[in-house]
């Protein structure tokens, strides 16, 4: 019986044993033969990717909706790190060969390192950050120079000088830095260049076996449409650098999105920016099997801005055509730098900004480096970021102070003749105006009237009142600005200055340390033609979705500090005073007096410091119509002399550009630092190499008669 069931068991296991083979080989057959295809393509190498799916960036859009940044559809060069050789020197010479094609049509790549394009090697100007991240990046030491920084780079990524010359190791080293600089990476693609034209797309795409790592891709681009609107406040698009990427991540950022460098473009950049989608890729032996979108992208949203872009063009060439014409007279032959801003009284929306130096938002993406070696630096948006002296537009704050506080009524008077004591300190004033009440004294702009009323309040009133107006404090616009200061104890120390008693009288006619903006000083007349309310100031007006189909929000106005008024005649005098100011001289042709309604203004000469010189600025701000106000305006030319006279052309300009608002007296088809029509003038002009060419502009309006009686603001307090 033991032996049956032992024989049993042995036969069963054969059993077994057959019908595993068996099984097997069926198994075998089904792989080999009935499925084999499939089972092959899966056995070789396969990857599956995700890939984003930029989205398309809203658009800048000015009042009426003509657009100013918007966007097209174009093609970029990429390099995918998932291709491109890991072998330094194979890589090199794949780089090189990319740059000489897009060198042959003068195409410019993406290369942000802040070292000078060719031997002796400098660090670019003004570029103190980027240098500071170059060095910290490549892992030199802070002493380390330009050519030792391009030549640690030549070193990691062997750009041997036994294969390239020195100027093709330049290159490559600039793109090196860049892929290292944006955390290049199988994750993260770098745009080596973008909206190459077709040919340039067809060259790449027939060597792209040679070319490994070198990717077309097809994307929305950033197209400018009005590049001398603002650019300043417009701002650009970048991309997100390895620093920046840490935060922005959290945010839901990919690497090589790109993001908002200043102005609209980053103070908005929740806005605009979208959100991604995504690619699902699937690739086997290097060729893409499937690419399913798996996410859709959404557009950003439009940006709608406050101001028009034809009326902030005709402030701007106002400016410009103003300062040029300074230029032809012997001593200001120098002048070129200001700046003038138009705000909305209603709630401070900006409607006119313009600067002096400029630029184009082309010249900016063209020759940036050009630019931050020009003169004067056009880089610096002066309404915003231009520290100046008020000089005695500020007066106006001071006489609030005296009225409100009542140190003063609007019929108390104070004695000048031209000369004051204070304590041992000799002070002056430009005429002998004996008993003067303040409308008066803000008309003649009567230095020993506001000496005394400052005296009377004493430092901490002044100070007071200064920071109801918003001096010494950032204004709240969208894009930024700087805060300015007020000459007080509290900023004297900050400096590292002694305060004397003597300070207080210059600090109540604008000079001292007492620095603000253009931008400050448009919300300065702002709040007194609101009777002492403040509106913070703002560049965005709505937000549309992307095809401005449907109003996201709107901006709503922000009052960010109020006077309470003690008497209610406080603003009433002072806008006598200004009223009275603008019937001050003015030659026909820029008198305000024949618009068929007030206008309020105060000008002033303050005193500035730049360049190893006490330079004399010429200022002014103002509303207009006095009574029902409409704008509020400021400006101011350094080391210039006369900007009333642009205030005539700015009002007019106005409503001609806003002519629902109403209208002037004499119509606004001949406004003075505008062109005429059929009016020309030849002028002869050299170039970069001394060359004369001759060209033909348009001829502006101007008068040759600048008699004027503007006070002088000369510091005369001292200690």
């Amino acid at each position: 019986m033991k032996e049956f069931i032992a024989r049993f068991r042995t036969a069963f296991l054969a059993i077994l044993v057959v019908i595993s083979v068996a099984l097997g080989c069926v198994r075998l057959m089904s792989i080999q033969i009935v499925n084999g295809d499939a089972y092959l393509q899966e056995s070789e190498y396969t990857s599956i990717y995700t890939q984003t799916i930029k989205a398309t960036r809203g658009q800048i859009v000015d009042a009426d909706g003509d657009k100013i940044i918007e966007n097209k559809v174009g093609f970029n060069v990429i390099i995918d790190a998932a291709r491109f050789p890991d072998d330094n020197k194979e890589g090199n010479a794949i780089l090189l060969e990319t740059l000489e094609i897009l060198k042959e049509h003068n195409l410019k790549w993406n290369d942000s390192i802040p070292v000078t394009a060719s031997a002796p090697y400098e660090f670019k100007k003004n570029s103190e950050a980027e240098v500071e991240n170059l060095k910290k990046l490549i892992g030199v030491n802070v002493y380390a120079t330009a050519e030792n920084c391009i030549d640690k780079l030549i070193d990691d990524y062997e750009i041997l000088d036994t294969e390239y010359d020195e100027s093709q190791q330049r290159v490559i080293a600039g793109i090196r830095y860049e892929m290292l600089l944006r955390d290049f990476s199988l994750s993260n693609s770098y745009t080596l260049c973008e909206d190459v034209p077709l040919e340039v797309v067809t060259q790449l795409k027939e060597l792209g076996v040679k070319l490994k790592g070198i990717d077309i891709v097809e994307e929305a681009i950033r197209e400018i449409a009005q590049g001398d609107v603002l650019p300043h406040e417009i701002g650009t698009v970048g991309p997100i650098y390895a620093e920046q990427y840490e935060e922005l991540k959290e945010k839901g950022y990919a690497m090589n999105d790109s993001v908002g460098k200043g102005g609209i473009e980053s103070a908005m950049e929740s806005e605009l920016r979208g959100k991604n989608g995504e690619k699902t890729i699937t690739v086997t032996d290097g060729q893409v099997v499937s690419a399913d979108v798996t996410k859709e992208p959404t557009g950003g949203n439009t940006v709608k801005l406050t101001f028009k872009s034809d009326y902030q063009k005709d402030v701007q060439q106002i400016l410009e055509n103003f300062t040029a014409y300074l230029r032809t007279m012997g001593e200001y032959s120098d002048v070129s730098c200001g700046a003038v801003v138009v705000l909305d009284v209603e709630d401070n929306a900006v409607l006119a900004m313009a600067t002096s130096p400029t630029y184009t938002l082309f010249e900016y993406e063209d020759d940036y480096d050009k630019l931050l070696e020009t003169d004067n630096y056009p880089l610096l948006n002066r309404a915003t970021s231009g520290y100046y002296r008020p000089g005695s537009t500020f007066k106006t704050v001071t006489a609030t102070a005296g009225l409100n506080e009542g140190i003063i009524s609007g019929e108390s008077t104070y004695h000048c003749e031209k000369t004051m004591k204070f304590y041992d300190i000799d002070v002056g004033c430009t005429g002998y105006h004996n008993d003067i009440a303040v409308a008066e004294a803000l008309k003649v702009s009567c230095n020993i009237y506001f000496y005394e009323l400052s005296r009377r309040l004493a430092i901490d009133k002044l100070s007071e009142y200064a920071a109801l107006y918003g001096f010494g404090q950032h204004t709240g616009i969208e894009t930024g600005d700087v805060a300015g200061a007020f000459a007080n104890p509290e900023t004297f120390n900050e400096i590292g200055a002694d305060w004397t008693v003597g300070h207080v009288l210059q600090a109540g006619i604008g000079q001292s340390e007492t620095s603000v903006t253009p931008l400050q000083m448009a919300v300065q007349a702002s709040t007194i033609a609101n009777n002492g309310v403040r509106y913070t100031p703002h560049l965005v007006d709505s937000i549309y979705d992307y095809s401005m189909n449907e109003k996201v929000s709107e901006h709503n106005p922000e009052i960010a500090a109020q006077i309470n008024l003690n008497y209610d005649y406080v603003y009433d005098y002072i806008t006598e005073g200004m009223i009275l100011a603008s019937e001050n001289n003015f030659p026909a042709e820029y008198s305000l007096s024949d618009l068929g309604f007030d206008v309020a203004i105060k000008t002033g000469t303050p005193q500035n410091w730049r360049d190893g010189k006490n330079l004399t600025d010429t200022a002014f701000i103002g509303f207009a119509p006095a009574h029902e106000p409409k704008i509020a305006f400021a400006g101011l030319v350094e080391g210039g002399e006369y900007s009333k006279y642009m205030i005539r052309s700015i009002i007019q300009a106005y409503y001609k550009n806003y002519p629902e608002s109403g209208s002037v007296e004499g119509g606004t088809d001949k406004i003075n630092f505008l062109p005429q029509k059929d009016s020309k003038v030849t002028t002869t002009v050299t170039d970069e190499n001394g060359n004369i060419v001759t060209t033909e502009t348009t001829e502006t309006t101007v008068s040759e008669n600048y008699e004027d009686s503007d006070d002088n603001d000369e510091s005369q307090a001292e200690e």
